[in-house]
């Protein structure tokens, strides 16, 4: 009993301190979202007086602060009341992130039930085919879709984001892993009983994936909603972009607001994880997928 305590404590005390290591920026976000413009200036500005003789200018330090000198509600009035551009481009991240999201689910469900439960002559070969393009970074995709794009007329247009998006091999991947450890004997039995691939599909199919389809839906909503490549490619007009081009665009002089703004940004992710983390953990066992 001794042994196994001195050898689980020390893993316990390690794991503990790299969990609040980790959770430490989301902490300090928190509590400088309700300091005043004042002092976020005061902490994050020019703060230092000592010398550096190499340069021959002084340093510059940052003061971290958890607990506020006056709770103030400053930041969230400035974003919410007097910055029309984050709440624009905060509802142009929601829509087009609802739009992959709920084209992505459909047709990774449909596309997954038919690589995982008919069969057809190179099903397996055409499944690999389509996972070659899951290698592929963003990177190689660019020029081709940057071109498609272009042509079908698409460019600076949310749907230069949205289709792309759409048909996403990640999702037909995820839901065909997590539909194969669905017995096949239920589908056999269902035909037995008249029943088409279309019932089978929306009766049976459907009810027993929720997990899998609650673990794509949160690792799309992170995915895309912190998207930065593609908006900032195709995406020319800045009113069209979403919020994550928004926040990197903050400068020294609208700091004071930046807590604040990453903390309503984060909000969203958060939320959703708590409220399906249950099935989050299920569907990703399910599927398979490890890392």
């Amino acid at each position: 009993m001794k042994k196994s305590l001195t050898r689980i404590l020390p893993l316990t005390l390690a794991m503990a301190c790299i969990g609040l290591l980790m959770f430490s920026p989301f902490v300090i976000t928190f509590t400088n979202s309700f300091m005043t413009e004042r002092e976020i200036l005061g902490n994050y500005g020019l703060l230092g007086t000592m010398p550096v003789v190499t340069q021959g200018e002084p340093a510059v330090f940052v003061n971290l602060k958890l607990i506020p000198d006056w709770l103030s509600f400053e930041q969230y009035r400035k974003v919410l009341l007097e910055s029309p551009t984050y709440l624009f481009m905060f509802w142009n991240s929601a829509a087009m992130v609802a739009a992959i999201i709920a084209g992505q689910t459909i047709v990774s469900a449909l596309a997954a039930y038919a690589f995982a439960k008919l069969r057809f002559k190179g099903r397996e070969g055409w499944f690999r085919v389509y996972l070659m393009t899951m290698l592929m970074p963003f990177q190689v995709t660019l020029v081709p879709n940057y071109l498609i794009a272009d042509k079908l007329g698409l460019l600076n247009t949310a749907g230069a984001i949205i289709l792309p998006g759409i048909f996403a091999a990640f999702g037909v991947f995820m839901l065909r892993q997590f539909m194969l450890s669905i017995p096949y004997a239920l589908v056999e039995a269902a035909q037995l009983d008249g029943a088409g691939h279309y019932r089978i599909f929306y009766r049976i199919m459907l009810p027993l994936m929720k997990p899998g389809i609650a673990a794509l839906i949160i690792l799309l909503f992170v995915d895309y909603w912190n998207m930065v490549e593609q908006p900032l490619i195709f995406l020319k007009d800045a009113f069209k972009q979403p919020l994550s081009l928004y926040l990197s665009t903050l400068h020294k002089e609208a700091q004071g607001i930046g807590f604040a703004a990453s903390l309503i940004y984060m909000a969203p992710m958060v939320l959703l994880f708590l409220y399906a983390e249950a099935y989050f953990i299920e569907g990703v066992q399910m599927s398979g997928i490890k890392g």
